[in-house]
């Protein structure tokens, strides 16, 4: 169940109104220099690259520290859900969290994009990581610190980095074939928001009982 959830907030992620708007003004980034759509690919491969290696460190990071503290997973599983509660209300609507709504954009427009470049835009990018965007990521590594594995932990943000890379990668690749796709998003996306909003409502409220239960038994 933890995979799936991890997975779907790479993805959820990416459909984010933080995200996806930019996504076409990245990828114009890409291929500046160049019309090579195999050029192209190579530099969303190393952006995407490049913010999941800082991911899944600090996937690993969460999972060692989680470690330190397994006996109070309960009281970990606890905080998880109601910070999940939070999100999941704030995209249904019912409430509205500033920081969880404000979003940032890229100023400064970078040439000569490669490999090497790109995987350091990656990097940039996951630093710098919008603040709506980064409830999904936050919720992936308190979920990797409750796991009481450096492993699985690991793979959880791994998963979570693909939930998000898989869907650049395949935008990158048929930009001109998704556009109306892109459009149909984006005037949807209160309806996006409400069904992201209900499954991490959802897994928020299982891992609250979860640690309840932890803590009475």
């Amino acid at each position: 169940m933890e995979y799936i959830i991890t997975f779907a907030e790479g993805f959820a992620s990416f459909i984010s109104p933080c995200v996806l708007p930019m996504v076409p003004l990245y990828i114009s980034y890409f291929a500046v220099e160049s019309k090579n759509s195999k050029k192209t690919l190579l530099n969303a491969v190393g952006f995407v690259t490049g913010f999941s290696l800082i991911f899944i460190l600090l996937g690993v990071f969460a999972s060692s520290f989680g470690q330190f503290i397994h006996e109070y997973t309960s009281y970990l599983n606890i905080i998880f859900g109601l910070f999940l509660i939070v999100i999941g209300l704030n995209y249904i609507g019912v409430i509205f969290v500033k920081f969880l709504n404000q979003t940032k954009g890229i100023k400064e427009k970078v040439k000569n994009f490669n490999f090497l470049t790109s995987l350091l835009f990656g990097i940039i990018f996951s630093l710098t990581w919008t603040p709506c965007v980064g409830a999904f990521l936050s919720s992936a590594l308190i979920l990797a610190s409750t796991v009481g594995s450096v492993l699985k932990g690991t793979i959880l943000l791994l998963l979570y980095s693909l939930g998000l890379a898989i869907p650049f990668i395949i935008t990158t690749l048929f930009l001109e074939r998704t556009k109306q796709t892109f459009d149909f998003i984006k005037k949807h996306y209160n309806i996006i928001n409400k069904i992201s909003g209900s499954i991490l409502l959802i897994f928020g409220v299982w891992k609250l009982i979860e640690g309840i239960i932890g803590i009475i038994g």
